[in-house]
């Protein structure tokens, strides 16, 4: 029911902003003359579904190009997730129908190639990231999708590194880590030709995680995200910092298999051996994944559930007594 209702909030807000194809392209820029004076400077929104928070480019006028004031509020909205421990996992979108369509070329400047101004991009995020990605992921913009754990895609989303037409180097992470994400052979295609990526051929390639219909990005990104923040974290975790070590990191197989042995605490072990005796009582079986997390509820409501069980489990004690008699014959 949450999941149903989040997919229609984000479908029933992008509606208006839907993507449609070429028709709809704009230059990463705010070089209008019915714009002149009137740069819009765009925003970052907010907001939080229980342990999952949002994060949404809003700069819709130029199809969410960042400039280098933006980019900055962004980091820090990023850093704010990070750093509160009610939040388990983020989710990256942009607002109006679109991603990020890049970096604002008519803001680039000296601070733009700063080693200070993008060092989010330049390291692995402490929580895991989910990026909505649709209308257009180019330039920068995709190596912001890039820098998340997982990218859910629409149909009709367009990627690529347009920004080889004008010159404009890799600087957020994206020579980094697109090779471990797709090989160097498609790394090189991507980056050398410029050329525009499909969200089929990006799902194809290993580059986006999920494919999903037109309008239902935000919303499943969000779907994916409580999917990760039911588990157990701690375990979560430390795998999550394996794999990213393993991929960039590690010098040998041997180095990575040793790394992850060495780094399993006692809150780690504590969390598996409370894990398998949930299991051993019954959570789970079958392959079953719903009922990972306990839902929190009030404390006259687990009362009552105790009180509940409790009665049940005197009348079948009940019941099963009547019905031993008639099957033994004995009073």
């Amino acid at each position: 029911m949450f999941r149903a209702s989040v997919l229609r909030f984000f479908n029933k807000n992008n509606e208006k902003y839907s993507f449609s194809g070429s028709k709809r392209i704009r230059k990463c820029s705010s070089d209008s003359k019915s714009l002149e004076n009137k740069v819009d400077p765009g925003i970052i929104v907010t907001s939080r579904q229980r342990e999952i928070g949002l994060v949404g480019i809003n700069r819709p006028s130029v199809q969410n190009c960042l400039t280098d004031d933006l980019a900055l509020k962004l980091f820090k909205e990023i850093e704010r997730i990070e750093d509160d421990p009610s939040i388990l996992v983020g989710v990256l979108h942009g607002v109006g129908g679109t991603f990020c369509a890049g970096h604002d070329l008519n803001q680039i400047n000296e601070q733009t190639f700063s080693k200070t101004s993008s060092g989010l991009t330049r390291r692995i995020l402490k929580k895991p990231f989910v990026c909505a990605m649709n209308g257009y992921c180019v330039g920068n913009g995709l190596e912001l999708a890039l820098m998340c754990d997982l990218r859910v895609i629409e149909d009709s989303c367009i990627l690529g590194f347009l920004n080889r037409r004008f010159g404009m180097p890799l600087i957020d992470g994206g020579t980094a880590r697109l090779p471990a994400m797709v090989g160097l052979s498609r790394a090189l295609d991507m980056v050398l030709t410029g050329r525009h990526i499909t969200a089929r051929e990006a799902f194809e390639m290993g580059l986006a995680s999920r494919i999903v219909g037109n309008g239902t990005a935000v919303g499943q990104a969000v779907s994916v995200a409580i999917s990760v923040g039911k588990f157990p974290q701690k375990s979560l975790m430390h795998d999550r910092e394996a794999l990213y070590r393993s991929a960039y990191d590690s010098p040998s197989f041997s180095n990575s298999a040793n790394f992850e042995i060495d780094t399993i605490t006692p809150e780690i072990i504590e969390e598996a051996i409370s894990g398998s005796r949930r299991f051993a009582e019954g959570l789970g079986k079958g392959g079953k994944f719903h009922d990972i997390k306990k839902k929190p509820i009030p404390s006259w409501e687990e009362e009552e559930i105790a009180w509940e069980k409790k009665s049940r489990a005197n009348t079948d004690k009940s019941n099963y007594g009547g019905h031993n008699s008639i099957i033994t014959g004995y009073p």
